[in-house]
């Protein structure tokens, strides 16, 4: 369907006005090329301008395709404004037919950590909106910088391959589909969107925060970038690290259909022993999807907490493990996981 048959579809006429720009359009075009799903979506906006981009680009997307969206504003309350954001936010998008509902997070905040465990607390109150909305679709606005951020921080942190192309388009967590159509996105054209649509977005404060690691990060990138850093040359770095992960995922998931069995109703999953008898990394994944499976994480496992249950595994010396939401059993040579209740 072309943008011209927007105007004789119920769009409202600011939106129809914004999209006469030729520059939103081809960005809408290339938006609408990544995001090509063709069922109901929740998505999630922070009023930041990736989000409130996103939030434009979805919409006109269900107009278009006629999908059914919804929209959340997640109210951390770490900041006394962040209410009266959250607030304003969602009176913004309203104007321009965009209905959204605002989660807030209640209880104790953290002192330390607090990114992590704010991230984990946004997508816990995204995804129970999802199921309870019977909604299998979750969109976000992690764009290109995004990406390489990611990248950089999994290096610090000394991650394998699995964890420096974890930042992919869509994954599924717990049934549900975390989608992120904007990675092919720079940061500069979702602020250029957000600002001549909306004329408006949230500044947080803790992005400009140099005691977290990100900020550290996006600053030495930004000096990177500065000094000649090429983003194709990274891109295509990236493209390398992901077809070789793909060809170790094929590897364990043979590993997983030939050497596990998966008892869905009862919540167990039992390993013979040709399960451990692989190079590491495939053992190490094929153990920790099954992990995820059976303790219905949508987080993966730390891996040194999985290195020792291999390691006991491997000394024979394992007996019985608690570990993601699982209990692990070594019985005679097959290795039993059940949900922990």
């Amino acid at each position: 369907m072309s943008l011209k048959n927007l105007n004789v579809i119920k769009t409202p006429k600011n939106l129809r006005l914004k999209l006469s720009n030729k520059k939103i359009q081809r960005l809408f075009k290339n938006f609408e090329k990544n995001f090509n799903i063709q069922e109901a979506f929740i998505v999630a906006v922070s009023g930041g301008p990736d989000s409130l981009a996103l939030a434009f680009l979805t919409k006109i997307y269900s107009i278009q395709y006629n999908l059914k969206s919804r929209y959340f504003i997640v109210d951390h309350k770490l900041r006394k404004e962040s209410t009266e954001e959250a607030k304003k936010v969602k009176k913004i998008l309203n104007n321009f037919d965009i209905k959204a509902e605002i989660l807030t997070w209640r209880g104790k905040k953290p002192s330390r950590n607090i990114q992590s465990l704010s991230r984990k607390k946004r997508y816990d109150l995204l995804f129970s909106k999802c199921k309870q909305l019977k909604i299998s679709n979750l969109i976000v606005g992690h764009h290109l910088d995004d990406l390489f951020e990611n990248f950089f921080i999994r290096m610090i942190r000394g991650s394998g391959l699995k964890g420096l192309v974890s930042l992919e388009k869509k994954t599924e967590f717990a049934s549900i589909n975390l989608i992120r159509p904007l990675l092919d996105f720079e940061k500069k054209d979702l602020r250029f969107i957000s600002n001549y649509v909306f004329n408006f977005f949230v500044n947080d404060p803790s992005n400009v925060n140099t005691k977290f690691q990100r900020i550290k990060l996006r600053n030495i990138i930004s000096e990177f970038k500065n000094n000649g850093l090429d983003k194709n040359k990274l891109f295509l770095t990236l493209k390398n690290l992901k077809r070789s992960n793909q060809a170790l995922i094929f590897y364990i998931e043979q590993n997983k259909k030939q050497n596990s069995f998966l008892y869905k109703d009862n919540n167990e999953a039992v390993l013979n022993e040709n399960f451990f008898i692989h190079p590491y990394e495939v053992v190490f994944r094929s153990l920790s999807d099954i992990l995820k499976i059976i303790g219905d994480k949508y987080n993966f496992t730390r891996g040194k907490k999985i290195d020792l249950i291999l390691d006991k595994i491997n000394k024979n010396t394992l007996k019985k493990e608690t570990l993601a939401g699982c209990v692990i059993k070594k019985v005679n040579h097959t290795v039993i996981i059940t949900k922990e209740y």
